[in-house]
């Protein structure tokens, strides 16, 4: 029998009660990289259920090196859409400073 090997992650389950909810509009899979981040400790790997605003938060925590986002998905009605690197970060739009 082949052994076939699960990732632990921390943050939400992928039946949390955070992936259901109406204003619930992304997934993120990422693995934190620096100390005192509100999402864990160096070198662990959290999934979260985010509305847009947290997701923009959480690539705002990725510019500053604080998390590396490994996996991405659009979340509709309780379904899981998982996006490719190229449609990341089609339909929300993020606010620079100039």
């Amino acid at each position: 029998m082949q052994e076939t090997s699960v990732r632990e992650l921390k943050g939400h389950g992928i039946l949390a009660v955070e992936r259901f909810r109406d204003e619930t509009t992304r997934m993120i899979e990422f693995t934190v990289r620096r100390p005192g981040t509100p999402y864990g400790s160096p070198g662990d790997e959290v999934r979260l259920f985010l509305c847009d605003a947290g997701y923009l938060a959480a690539l705002q925590c990725q510019e500053r090196r604080e998390i590396k986002i490994k996996k991405t998905a659009r979340i509709i009605e309780g379904h899981i859409l998982y996006e490719t690197k190229k449609r990341r970060h089609g339909n929300v739009q993020r606010k620079r400073n100039h």
